[in-house]
């Protein structure tokens, strides 16, 4: 594991020194991506910087950047190739050689081989950077569901890129504010991708590639979309498939030289992955966080389950202050801001971790390939307004005229709404007239909806609850979880591997029919037949907690004063009206509303905004 920064000029470099150095700066930015180990390489038109964490023992050959066939390919890599050693074979069959046993190697000798198309062969997580220095080249790509991230910036004839944003900023002689973003930010809780709160930082997206030829514009491409195609099939043959992909996966994910443990809450995802784990390492360890207030944590289950599973378990509870603590640094690792409560007891969890494992295994995106978020009963309950169609109009106003808390108002609103214009992914903070009400800048041109638009025109013939699902997967997956993953693990230089996020699992979970992944009140139905002789009866069939954050208390009492003062001291008062705010905290201090996640999105921003634009604050020194 790893990051990676660099900078390709298209006019020849005539001061390498300053180019040397100000990719140094950039690397430098990023050294708890990889702590173990630093590289660079530079000729007349690029400069590429390597960071690196050691999972693998490799040889010198193994080294970034790596060169390939006599110096023609220059590799910088972040990820796993998990088969690289199958591929390894094929390769050699066509005379491809190899100096060591890295996948980096791998991964050259197949775009040696197979150009641009490289990538599909892959199965794994990464993000990668190939320079050809015969064809004055550079080619990137990033994984099937954006695993790993890869930001990138053109500026003055030189094209900017790395593993993470805050890499770039130092370089750029621009770096205007998106309030277009900022204005999604407060719907979504995240910025969707392709767009930052930099307006001239990107972010390639999942799935996707770029070439860049000297002198020419970028060409960006998609290379894989993971689209649902539901096939009518026994249940029985669904599940033992969908039994074997994952053994397969969780198997082929552990490949490492260092010794491998695995997250473990107390739902289902976490204990499958851990349970198929144990089967291949009769030691691992398991790790939990939780909090002390009932019902806000789920340690006790997981301590159940990990003697279930007859593994160790080691577990941190969080308090509100040394949750108060380590928040400026949680914002400094997340790049743009992240206001997911629940990425922060992860940052708490990963530096637990690490402690005794440099690579975990995680449960990510279960929930979307097969259907586990609450809100996907949702299509199933809104039925009967399919038989209301020419009346929704007149019942949408009568919902719209109804008083804020009355009983009906919002399943009236859910159920006359269209899907397209209601839904934006698992979570929705500020709707379009709450954020015109203090966004002093509001564009009513940009209501949140665009920004999931195309996911929904992808999608258009598949049924709601798997329409729901397409749009998690391609905003809410990567945008929120996969970022949060990420970063918190990479803060703490700890590898985080998903291995229900694998190309394989896809293929099985793609053809399941949406009544088979929700069944009655029963989500992610066939998931549970398919590892219910592999996990403990008190796990199967628990219902979602998720990760649950005591923030709702903790802002009335611990961190009240502590709010206030950031709304109070935040210098964005030509973006926002601070007013509305102030209220949004004295109602939920009262017990009027329950303002949480809006207030701790309207934090997570204004501290974002203090280190990252105003740079009057960094991350806290005593948690670098």
């Amino acid at each position: 594991m790893c990051g990676f920064s660099g900078c390709l000029s298209d006019k020849r470099i005539y001061d390498p020194k300053q180019l040397n150095a100000t990719v140094h700066t950039m690397n430098n930015m990023i050294i708890h991506r990889g702590p173990d180990d630093s590289g660079y390489f530079q000729d007349e038109h690029i400069t590429m910087g390597f960071r690196r964490l050691s999972i693998i023992d490799l040889t010198a050959a193994g080294h970034q950047p790596m060169p390939y066939m006599d110096g023609r390919y220059m590799l910088t890599f972040n990820g796993e190739i998990y088969n690289y050693l199958e591929l390894r074979e094929e390769l050699k069959k066509d005379g491809y050689q190899f100096k060591g046993d890295s996948d980096s190697e791998v991964l050259l000798a197949t775009y040696a081989k197979y150009g641009t198309e490289a990538p599909k062969h892959f199965r794994g997580m990464f993000a990668f950077v190939i320079w050809d220095t015969q064809e004055q080249t550079l080619f990137a790509a990033r994984d099937h569901f954006g695993i790993k991230p890869f930001y990138y910036a053109e500026e003055d004839g030189r094209f900017y890129y790395a593993s993470e944003q805050k890499a770039l900023y130092p370089v750029l002689r621009e770096h205007s504010f998106n309030k277009a973003a900022l204005q999604d930010y407060m719907t979504f809780q995240y910025v969707p991708e392709p767009e930052t709160l930099a307006t001239e930082i990107k972010v390639l997206e999942p799935g996707h590639s770029l070439f860049k030829k000297l002198n020419q514009p970028i060409e960006v491409s998609r290379y894989y979309d993971p689209m649902f195609t539901p096939v009518h099939q026994e249940e029985s043959e669904i599940v033992k498939r969908l039994h074997d992909v994952l053994i397969d996966s969780v198997k082929i994910h552990m490949r490492s030289d260092v010794p491998v443990g695995a997250f473990l809450s107390g739902g289902i995802d976490s204990t499958i992955v851990a349970s198929i784990a144990k089967q291949f390492n009769t030691n691992i360890k398991t790790f939990s966080v939780g909090f002390e207030r009932e019902g806000y944590s789920e340690l006790d289950v997981a301590q159940e389950t990990a003697k279930a599973l007859n593994v160790e378990n080691y577990s941190h509870v969080i308090t509100a202050e040394e949750f108060m603590k380590a928040f400026p640094y949680f914002v400094w690792a997340m790049d743009d801001p992240l206001a997911d409560p629940a990425a922060v007891p992860q940052f708490f969890l990963a530096r637990t971790t690490r402690k005794y494992v440099t690579v975990a295994l995680t449960g990510e995106g279960a929930d979307e390939l097969f259907g586990g978020y609450p809100i996907y009963h949702e299509p199933i309950s809104l039925r009967p307004f399919n038989y209301t169609k020419p009346l929704n109009g007149a019942l949408n106003l009568i919902g719209q005229m109804m008083p804020q808390g009355m009983k009906g108002k919002s399943f009236l609103l859910r159920g006359t709404t269209p899907l397209e214009k209601r839904y934006v992914g698992d979570a929705f903070i500020f709707n379009e007239k709450e954020k015109a009400a203090f966004l002093k800048d509001y564009d009513p041109n940009h209501p949140a909806y665009q920004a999931v638009a195309k996911y929904y025109q992808d999608a258009k013939d598949l049924d709601p609850i798997t329409k729901m699902q397409y749009i998690d997967m391609h905003a809410w997956l990567n945008g929120d979880l996969l970022r949060n993953g990420d970063r918190t693990s990479m803060a703490a230089s700890l590898e985080l591997r998903t291995p229900f996020l694998d190309r394989e699992v896809f293929k099985v979970a793609a053809q399941i029919p949406s009544e088979l992944r929700i069944k009655g009140e029963v989500a992610k139905y066939v998931l549970r037949e398919a590892v219910k002789d592999l996990i403990p009866g008190h796990v199967l069939n628990r219902k979602k907690l998720g990760f649950p954050v005591p923030i709702r208390f903790w802002l009335k009492d611990e961190m009240y004063d502590w709010t206030r003062q950031i709304i109070l001291d935040s210098p964005t008062d030509q973006y926002f009206n601070k007013q509305y705010f102030l209220k949004l905290l004295e109602d939920h201090r009262q017990g009027k509303a329950d303002n949480s996640r809006k207030l701790w999105t309207i934090l997570t921003f204004m501290t974002w905004y203090d280190q990252y634009v105003t740079m009057a604050s960094g991350p806290a020194a005593e948690n670098k």
